[in-house]
């Protein structure tokens, strides 16, 4: 298997290699190879742009009766990547470059010239320098001239610029960052003022707050019922007859919704202590904001010792009743309805 790699050939002793029959090939026979493509170039049928580098499968030929100093010069063929044109360009070894020759047209084409062109004149300079020492100088003094010139051209063209340009760009970018400094700091003042007055409005709110609620805690509060000593009371109350209102209630008032009026009242002295138990006795007498009871009958000193007649309550359950000490002369209005004055105004 290794013998099928040696490149080294048998050649025996009697070996004649002018023995061996030559093949007759055309000299303009061509070669199928892979290249590149050398330069830019633009399709002339579809206009199709071929880029430098491009590779191709291309066929390679000897040009007939051209030479370079006996070096050869060798005819490419490529076909067209969109329309499939054919486009042919040859080797130019004078300039070490390709020339395109059919089929497309070569991209740049003017900057390759220009450069070519003042080569040629760079060249001739060079001859005539060479054989003529004044015209040395003169081109000396020539370039000398073209460069003041150009200095000239360029320090004007500075000094117009300077002139155009007056804007500062550091005194701009210190204008820029004070101007926002001084935004930020407005914002933060207007925020700080806000604030402020808001709190002062909450504040303000706070203090009418507290002073309603002072206002209510201050005033009187209602006068509330008294409650009766117990809740069965009422069954031994006696029905109570419809009586005619007194004069002075007429002209005056109740004397129990207007408590200010009871110095009016004047107690009869006489028969106090009998008197006094039956006010306790009466049922309206503990705290109940009712009109006073029309005036009794007479009372003889044997019914004050046995007590009240009738159904409203006992001398025990009137010596058990509890009494309030902050009774007032008025609620006992109805004990003391026998008084001469009441007694009169009937």
């Amino acid at each position: 298997m290794s013998e099928r790699k040696v490149l080294n050939k048998y050649y025996p002793p009697d070996f004649d290699p002018s023995k061996i029959p030559k093949l007759k090939l055309p000299k303009d026979r061509q070669y199928v190879v892979r290249l590149m493509a050398p330069f830019n170039m633009r399709c002339k049928t579809c206009g199709e742009y071929i880029y430098k580098g491009k590779k191709f499968n291309a066929r390679k030929e000897t040009v007939q009766n051209e030479a370079y100093l006996g070096l050869p010069i060798f005819r490419f063929y490529i076909k067209c990547t969109r329309c499939l044109a054919e486009i042919t360009f040859k080797t130019d070894p004078e300039n070490t470059d390709y020339t395109m020759e059919h089929g497309a047209t070569r991209n740049f084409q003017a900057e390759k010239l220009l450069e070519e062109e003042e080569k040629r004149v760079q060249k001739e300079r060079e001859d005539e320098e060479l054989n003529n020492p004044m015209k040395v100088l003169e081109n000396r003094t020539k370039d000398s001239k073209l460069e003041m010139e150009v200095l000239e051209n360029l320090q004007e063209l500075k000094d117009l610029n300077q002139r155009q340009a007056h804007v500062d760009f550091e005194a701009m970018l210190r204008q820029h960052r004070l101007s926002e400094d001084e935004r930020q700091k407005q914002e933060q003042e207007e925020d700080e003022r806000e604030t402020a007055a808001l709190v002062e409005e909450a504040r303000r709110r706070r203090l009418l707050e507290d002073s309603d609620s002072e206002e209510e805690a201050a005033a009187p509060a209602p006068p509330r019922l008294a409650l009766r000593p117990r809740p069965t009371a009422i069954l031994e109350e006696a029905p109570k007859a419809k009586r005619k209102a007194e004069s002075w209630e007429r002209s005056v008032g109740t004397l129990d919704s207007r408590p200010q009026l009871s110095g009016l009242v004047v107690v009869k002295k006489t028969d106090l202590g009998c008197s006094t138990r039956q006010g306790l006795a009466s049922p309206t007498s503990q705290g109940r904001c009712a009109p006073p009871d029309p005036p009794p009958p007479p009372v003889t000193g044997a019914q004050c010792l046995r007590g009240p007649p009738g159904p409203v309550r006992s001398s025990k359950a009137a010596d058990r009743a509890p009494q309030l000490p902050g009774t007032s002369s008025l609620s006992q209005l109805g004990a003391y309805s026998d008084s001469e004055d009441s007694s009169g105004s009937n």
